[in-house]
């Protein structure tokens, strides 16, 4: 018996639904005609990764900030309208914002 029958066994009366809408929230990001700008600078001796530009949302670009450093296992932040990323993945970064229909325009070094 596997989950499923244990379920309709447990509630008989519940309808799954079988058109149920993707909730994937990266999805729902607004895309612009300007490039995000892809900047590599140093503070304090150490280098960072800035993504700058963005026209949409604020609550857009946070989730697209997340979902980038949850890819790259680091750390990072989301200030003044940028995306701080902390080390130098400018490359990583322009291809999965590529691959989501960005245009990405690399600033710098």
């Amino acid at each position: 018996m596997d989950l499923q029958d244990q379920l309709k066994n447990l509630f008989p009366d519940h309808e799954v639904e079988e058109n149920q809408e993707d909730t994937n929230e990266a999805s729902n990001i607004w895309m612009q005609d300007d490039p995000i700008l892809c900047k590599y600078e140093k503070r304090k001796g150490k280098p960072i990764t800035i993504l700058d530009g963005y026209t949409g949302a604020t609550e857009d670009f946070k989730i697209l900030a997340k979902e980038i450093k949850t890819k790259l296992s680091v750390g990072g932040s989301f200030k003044d309208d940028k995306i701080i990323i902390q080390g130098d993945y400018r490359d990583k970064i322009m291809d999965m914002l590529k691959e989501k229909g960005f245009n990405v325009k690399r600033v710098g070094g």
